[in-house]
């Protein structure tokens, strides 16, 4: 009985730390443990970010997307908020190893499941949820609901009945800048191009470019929205960006540009282009994906569950603009 007592006691003062280090007087919900690998790495002096594993977007217990931290004098900002509750606490565990500063903004490139169902933790913290317009779109949308209910029974327990899509706080609807704790920021919109909604965030004074799932690096892309041709309009404006770094949605971080983007890039032409002579030469679908040569991505993460899946989603996007 005198070492549960201790335990609890620990525990209690464990919470009470943890509120005074966020600026916080209530206390913190605890979200169900998560147990996985997640280490910040730094890429330049104020920007660290977390790297998801490749893959599908239960593997790694949902851990398959990056969230970016910036550290500056007045407080931290984030950029994408990961796949469950957890492993966004787990996230603020690492961040609290660096520092005590409140967690002022959190930035959601764009609304899948993978990089904003995390989002609560840090509206328990009190920081402003900003996202760009689409996200609307998406949460207004019978598949939110769909999507948020499927989670909840592959991501058991870390996405559970406690979790729930939140509404952004702010949403962008045009490029703009801020500025926070000595470090100037610009916000990049998008519009529709890999999802509803894409946005980006520029570190200045630091160089590095967050690109959200603009660009992937190491897996195959994910192609949720229906605006191909912007997406790689938006890749190649990308391009040229004053970046030392650039953190992708998906995969390691980069500083070589022109090779970072290439896989998304090829990738994304090879679909369109291929799509776009398939709708115009009247060839169904089935005929033209296996007549289409994959082999520059078909050892990549992701592609044997995904790649027809995106194939078939161009493919009607297409049809669909043609008429």
């Amino acid at each position: 009985m005198k070492k549960l007592l201790i335990g609890i006691l620990v525990l209690v003062i464990s919470l009470q730390f943890a509120c005074s280090l966020s600026g916080k007087t209530k206390p913190l919900k605890i979200y169900p443990s998560i147990d996985i690998d997640m280490n910040l790495k730094q890429v330049s002096e104020h920007v660290y970010y977390v790297q998801g594993k490749a893959g599908i977007a239960t593997d790694n217990k949902g851990f398959i997307s990056n969230a970016s931290v910036i550290f500056t004098d007045e407080g931290i900002v984030i950029f994408d908020a990961l796949g469950s509750p957890s492993l966004s606490q787990k996230l603020v565990n690492e961040i609290r190893k660096k520092s005590s500063k409140p967690i002022k903004k959190v930035f959601i490139s764009h609304y899948h499941a993978d990089h904003f169902f995390g989002t609560q933790t840090f509206k328990d913290l009190g920081a402003e949820v900003i996202a760009p317009s689409g996200a609307m779109k998406y949460l207004s949308s019978e598949g939110a609901d769909i999507r948020l209910n499927e989670r909840r029974k592959s991501l058991k327990p870390w996405v559970n009945d406690k979790t729930y899509l939140v509404t952004p706080d702010k949403l962008v609807t045009a490029d703009e800048e801020f500025s926070l704790g000595g470090i100037d920021f610009k916000i990049t919109h998008f519009g529709s191009a890999h999802s509803h909604g894409d946005m980006s965030l520029y570190v200045k004074q630091d160089k590095v470019l967050l690109s959200g799932d603009i660009v992937f690096t190491g897996r195959i892309p994910f192609i949720g929205g229906d605006q191909i041709d912007n997406w790689i309009a938006k890749i190649n404006e990308l391009a040229s960006v004053d970046a030392d770094w650039v953190i992708p949605g998906h995969g390691t971080a980069f500083s070589n540009k022109q090779d970072g983007i290439k896989l998304t890039r090829d990738y994304l032409i090879l679909m369109r282009d291929t799509m776009k002579t398939a709708i115009s030469e009247m060839t169904p679908f089935d005929e033209t994906y296996a007549n289409t040569d994959w082999s520059q991505f078909e050892n990549l993460p992701a592609f044997k569950t995904g790649n027809r899946i995106n194939a078939y989603r161009v493919y009607l996007a297409i049809e669909s603009q043609s008429f």
